[in-house]
């Protein structure tokens, strides 16, 4: 084994270890959890050594890193997310190797992922990005719809030719009524997953959690948690 490897498989074990210990602590199945590694900064030969490890889902954040890794690594059993916010002109690429879009909050990015999705004869996942730092029907600092705009997002996704409408992501807000109220801020997530189910009942996945707090994510009842630096290490500074 490999020095990174090494250093990669033990960083898994203890996320898998803080995974299923969080679990265990909420009455929840392992199988319950997906981790998505957040492979941002980091090259395509630790995308290798993850799938090698076992990793079957990993998340990107920018378009010209994503593109050319994904394509290094087309030969891999992987899932890609994309979780970072997407602009309309670098929608066609994402779709090219994106499975799930996990930051759809507007209208014109769902009519542009459909239209590219349509194009590559693909179907895309979408997650609606939920603001918990904005107003009802606001946007958030980080991207993000208000809670208030769920429903009318939903509806355009779940509507789109090439779109299916998966669920729900937030990130854990810096300001707001949920700043520093980790735990708070999934269970409201998790709240309004439950509304956006009674319309669209396969929209189950609830994307929540990373490194410094998917123990929270976990006890409220995230389905996915995307961890980046508690697994591939502190990512070095850029520029």
């Amino acid at each position: 084994m490999t020095d990174r490897k090494t250093q990669l498989a033990a960083n898994l074990a203890q996320v898998e270890e803080r995974i299923t210990s969080a679990c265990i602590a909420s009455g929840r199945k392992r199988e319950e959890v997906t981790l998505i590694v957040v492979t941002k900064t980091y090259p395509a030969s630790d995308v290798r050594i993850l799938s090698e490890l076992g990793v079957r889902d990993v998340a990107e954040n920018r378009d010209q890193d994503a593109a050319p890794k994904a394509a290094e690594c087309a030969d891999l059993p992987l899932r890609w997310h994309f979780v970072g916010q997407l602009q309309t002109n670098k929608v066609r690429s994402v779709v090219g190797y994106a499975d799930v879009v996990q930051s759809v909050d507007r209208p014109k990015l769902v009519t542009s992922l459909s239209t590219a999705a349509v194009r590559a004869e693909r179907e895309l996942g979408c997650l609606i990005q939920v603001a918990l730092d904005a107003e009802e029907n606001g946007r958030g600092e980080r991207g993000g719809v208000g809670p208030g705009g769920i429903e009318e997002l939903a509806a355009l996704v779940a509507d789109a030719p090439g779109l299916r409408l998966d669920g729900l992501m937030t990130v854990a807000p810096l300001t707001g009524p949920y700043a520093d109220r980790q735990q708070a801020a999934f269970e409201r997530l998790m709240d309004l997953s439950t509304d956006l189910r009674r319309a669209h009942p396969a929209a189950n996945m609830v994307s929540a959690g990373m490194s410094a707090d998917l123990e929270q994510a976990v006890a409220a009842g995230a389905t996915h948690v995307r961890v980046g630096t508690a697994v591939l290490g502190v990512r070095p500074r850029l520029g």
